[in-house]
């Protein structure tokens, strides 16, 4: 019999669903969006089948969502210790909840593990409105978490000038995290490859350079966050970066599709597609569309990207 092939469903923001024969992975659960945004083609009440949802970071463009899929399938959620405190108060059952910081290895199946490691979430603080991604972006070191929070209160200012549509849903998604909760990435293990997911922009480099994927998810929105410094850079560097430090095969992007206009904007892929062929020439990035159902692995060798 043929072995199932893995395969990787985009749902906007860094909503994936992960298949893996007959496993059913959801990374973060994000699907309800503004009117105005581009839909997804699917809702948390559409979701007959989840084992179990990922999730990188408790902000609510990550998290929003996966209490109903939870309690419509069973599914468990693993994610920071925050993500279980909010999905506790959301009702989901604690037998389904799995708090982790770094550091574990989890069994998701007979066949699959995850690794999870701590991140670093992207310098949202430092942008009232999300740069190209060939735009360079300079300063905002050395800020103290006090300065940055005055940052964060003057961008949830803009939030509340960007509609009545916005406001509405900023309302129905605020489950009340303190924070992200401590940005997280995994690195799934397969019998067909591996895959790193990441669900914001940042990371802590002695982490990320120690990882080897076949496949990795990359955020690519905002300003990204190198070892708790902003980058002094572009977007596009930030990630090819990233690229050179894990050293994938095949690359898809998260984040990157305009999920909350006025704040978010659709990412003009191409100066990220060019920075990475500099930084690793051969690696392959992915384009996929809502919803299609993209083959993970096939056309790697086991071991394509070490």
């Amino acid at each position: 019999m043929t072995r199932a092939t893995a395969t990787l469903d985009w749902f906007g923001c860094a909503t994936f669903r992960l298949t893996i024969g007959e496993l059913v992975i959801f990374l973060d659960a994000y699907l309800d969006r503004v009117p105005s945004a581009p839909a997804v083609g699917l809702v948390p009440e559409d979701i007959e089948r989840a084992d179990w949802i990922v999730v990188g970071h408790s902000h609510f463009d990550h998290l929003y969502g996966a209490e109903r899929i939870a309690k419509r399938t069973g599914a468990r959620i693993l994610g920071s210790h925050e993500t279980v405190r909010v999905m506790e108060a959301q009702g989901v059952p604690i037998e389904q909840l799995m708090p982790v910081a770094g550091g574990e290895k989890v069994r998701l199946s007979d066949d699959v593990t995850v690794g999870v490691f701590p991140s670093q979430h992207s310098c949202v603080w430092s942008q009232t409105a999300m740069a190209p991604a060939d735009e360079v972006c300079i300063g905002d070191l050395g800020l103290t978490l006090q300065e940055q929070q005055q940052r964060f209160a003057e961008l949830a200012a803009h939030f509340g000038a960007l509609g009545p549509d916005v406001i509405a849903h900023l309302r129905a998604s605020a489950q009340g995290p303190r924070g992200d909760g401590g940005a997280l990435v995994y690195l799934f293990e397969t019998p067909e490859g591996s895959l790193l997911y990441q669900d914001t922009s940042g990371h802590w480099s002695g982490i990320l350079q120690d990882l080897r994927p076949d496949v990795a998810i990359l955020a690519a929105a905002g300003r990204g966050n190198v070892d708790g410094e902003p980058i002094q850079g572009s977007l596009a560097q930030f990630v090819a970066r990233q690229v050179d430090l894990l050293r994938p095969s095949r690359v898809f992007l998260g984040h990157h599709d305009d999920w909350l206009p006025g704040f978010s904007r659709a990412i003009d892929v191409k100066p990220i597609r060019d920075a990475i062929a500099r930084a690793r020439p051969g690696t392959e990035l992915v384009e996929t569309g809502y919803g299609a159902a993209t083959p993970l692995f096939r056309g790697l060798g086991r071991f394509a990207g070490r």
